[in-house]
């Protein structure tokens, strides 16, 4: 009994356990904290001998923040430097070494592409003036700075500021070679960000000489040429090793705008900016006076190649078409029979540019593209801007650009192959789908209407509830995917409004599902690729998969009967046609940024763009307006003196011919040709001066002879 007790007795009680635990909890991170006070009033007071006061502390301050703030200057930079340094992904180095010959539809012979290896020059084997010529008047302070010269940046904006107007630029050669090799000429800030970024990269990654050898072998010259062994070839039929002083100044001066200053196209254009050329010369301090007085006193002439009008937005495209489809093994030296159409092709440039020329100051809109394809998918004509020799940068092929209501017919087919009709009777009325209140252009709402009226008056509401209600994203995205639109969506609900970017060609490519009875894969610029021996390599009639249907015939009569009204009595009244029924539809975006008129008949489909490149809203152009002006004047144009198709699906497809009306229409007039064919547009202003001095002539008095008879014989 006792042993029990004192075994119990010696037990030590688990509150006490817990109580020595605490305790020892408590103690440890009493001293922990004690210690880390000490430890860090030692380090104050070890600090403290590094305080400074007054002046002295605000230097300190300064360059603290200094610091700081370039090390978040750094992250963000960095952070903007990914993107550009993703352009460099693959071989770039590795030249194209296809060399293309590019035939019309008619087989004559439209311009090059490609760069051969052995037109490239080596920067040490071209004469020295040559090379001096090219650097004093782009970038004469190349070899010293790193890929941005800021003093060079200095000097040319303050003589802009001195001349009130650009007449210097900023960017160095290996700026331009950046935007040459990887970007694009869109004018943004992202573009000029990556241009920095990769002008840095590049003077990393290549020697000077190298990136002056990409520079001359890769720029644009005018004529349908690239590089400077190219342009001394077209312009002066020689090699570049043997070009005076004066030629090499004409050429130098053709980096900063090749269509302006070419020589075969305004010689004394040329000639002045070659005399400017050879004031950069001695202002660089690269040669006297005394060395270019014999080039200013004799100044060069170019080769007299008669009128070359290169259809180059349209070769840009075909010729990566061809590095696509050209088959394995095959040699690369190429002659390609594209579809082009030269005169259709001068048609929509000249509707273009009278439009912008005439109108374009009035919308505040300087920029516009175009594509046109007959309905059997062949590509007619592509314009990608007003000026190739200002800006090769193809907005018909390449600018992503917000479609707005032209984007609403993909949503109305999807709701007639989901079992909607063009009677189908829907609310017009505010509609909410999430935060989004989306509301018609007009502000005021019809109530019920069948989709018919709503498409061809472009209510905003009803495609909005078609989506939410009936169809969703997902099958709106699937079909435009699949009647050509490769431009990836962004899914989002305001799509249906026409918000997620497409190209020109997209809009075209998908069109041609209505004008085709429902079938896409069509579209195709190359015919045929051959080698100069005559052996085909490729034809597209044989070695494409033929056109599948994506839309059914009972949904694209339904489209085809709604958006042939829509130039008869909807939002494109302007693009009606005098010869033919056609289909189409009006877009205009947020803010009035871009305007679109995507249209067609039983013969040709066609999408016009118009905007500006930086993106600043026009004034109040619609999709109505310009756009679909533009479309008209050359699809009149276009109809001339052809059999004209029925629209599939639709009644009455065809309007009786009224000559006079046809004889009116702006760019219809011209006599056919021996041929038969299309004859060129005259410009309305030369049409009105023609017909002047004709009435003149009729209005003339007889002329009078003095002497009789005999006279008039002795003349």
């Amino acid at each position: 009994m006792e042993n029990g007790r004192r075994s119990d007795k010696g037990r030590v009680p688990r509150a006490t356990r817990l109580l020595e635990v605490d305790a020892w909890i408590d103690s440890t991170l009493y001293e922990a904290g004690f210690k880390l006070s000490e430890t860090w009033e030692n380090i104050t007071i070890f600090f403290r001998r590094f305080r400074v006061y007054g002046p002295q502390r605000a230097v300190v301050e300064f360059f603290s923040e200094g610091v700081t703030l370039i090390a978040a200057g750094a992250v963000i930079m960095l952070a903007l430097a990914m993107p550009a340094f993703e352009e460099t992904a693959g071989d770039w180095r590795v030249q194209d070494d296809y060399a293309v010959t590019f035939l019309d539809r008619y087989g004559n012979e439209i311009g090059q592409r490609g760069i051969i290896q052995r037109d490239s020059v080596p920067v040490g084997e071209m004469p020295d003036h040559v090379v001096k010529a090219v650097l004093a008047t782009e970038d004469r302070r190349f070899y010293e700075h790193f890929g941005i010269d800021f003093f060079g940046l200095l000097r040319a904006m303050n003589e802009n500021v001195r001349a009130n107007t650009i007449v210097q630029g900023g960017s160095t050669i290996t700026q331009q070679l950046a935007k040459n090799l990887f970007l694009t000429n869109e004018r943004t800030m992202e573009r000029k960000i990556k241009e920095a970024f990769l002008a840095i990269w590049l003077e990393a990654n290549l020697s000077k000489r190298e990136i002056l050898q990409f520079y001359l072998d890769r720029a644009y010259l005018g004529g349908g040429t690239f590089g400077i062994a190219a342009a001394a070839d077209f312009y002066f039929d020689k090699e570049v090793k043997d070009l005076d002083l004066a030629e090499a100044a004409m050429i130098a001066g053709l980096f900063k705008a090749p269509a302006r200053y070419a020589p075969h196209i305004n010689l004394p254009a040329a000639r002045a900016r070659a005399n400017e050329v050879l004031s950069n010369l001695v202002q660089s301090g690269f040669m006297t006076e005394g060395q270019v007085l014999s080039a200013r006193l004799n100044p060069a002439s170019a080769v007299d190649r008669g009128k070359h009008d290169s259809p180059d937005y349209f070769l840009d495209w075909a010729f990566e078409q061809v590095k696509e489809i050209a088959p394995d093994g095959a040699t690369h030296s190429l002659v390609a029979r594209t579809t082009f159409d030269p005169d259709l092709q001068h048609a929509v440039e000249e509707s273009l540019e009278y439009h912008l020329r005439q109108y374009g100051e009035d919308y505040d809109v300087s920029q516009g593209a175009a594509v046109v394809l007959e309905t059997n998918g062949a590509v007619r004509a592509i314009v990608g801007g007003r000026d190739y020799g200002q800006s090769q940068f193809n907005r018909a092929t390449r600018a992503v650009r917000q479609p707005g209501s032209s984007f609403k017919p993909y949503v109305y087919a999807t709701a007639m192959e989901a079992g909607f009709e063009p009677g189908s009777v829907i609310s017009d009325g505010p509609i909410s789908w999430g935060n989004w209140s989306p509301q018609n252009y007009t502000r005021r709402y019809a109530g019920r209407v069948d989709l018919a009226t709503a498409l061809i008056h472009s209510y905003n509401t009803v495609p909005v509830r078609l989506a939410r209600d009936h169809l969703g994203i997902e099958p709106i995205q699937k079909l435009t995917k699949a009647m050509g639109v490769e431009t990836e969506l962004n899914g989002h609900k305001t799509m249906v409004l026409g918000t997620s970017g497409m190209t020109v060609m997209d809009q075209v490519t998908a069109y041609s599902v209505f004008a085709n009875g429902g079938f896409a894969g069509t579209r195709h610029g190359i015919r045929q690729l051959l080698t100069h021996s005559g052996k085909v390599v490729y034809d597209d009639a044989r070695d494409t998969p033929a056109p599948h249907r994506v839309l059914s015939q009972q949904a694209v009569s339904a489209m085809n009967s709604i958006l042939v009204q829509v130039p008869e009595r909807g939002t494109g009244r302007r693009a009606a046609l005098p010869m033919a029924r056609s289909a189409g539809k009006t877009g205009t975006t947020q803010s009035y940024r871009d305007g679109w008129y995507v249209g067609y008949t039983g013969n040709y489909v066609a999408a016009v763009w118009l905007g500006n490149d930086d993106y600043h809203p026009t004034n109040r152009m619609t999709g109505g307006s310009l756009p679909a002006m533009v479309w008209q004047r050359f699809m009149a144009y276009a109809h001339r003196n052809i059999e004209l198709k029925p629209i599939p699906g639709i009644e009455n497809p065809l309007l009786e011919r009224d000559e006079t009306v046809v004889a009116a229409t702006d760019g219809a007039a011209g006599e056919t040709d021996d041929l038969g064919t299309r004859t060129r547009i005259l410009p309305p202003a030369t049409k009105d001066v023609l017909d002047g001095l004709l009435e003149r002539f009729r209005s003339a008095p007889a002329l009078e002879q003095n002497g009789g008879p005999e006279a008039v014989s002795a003349l």
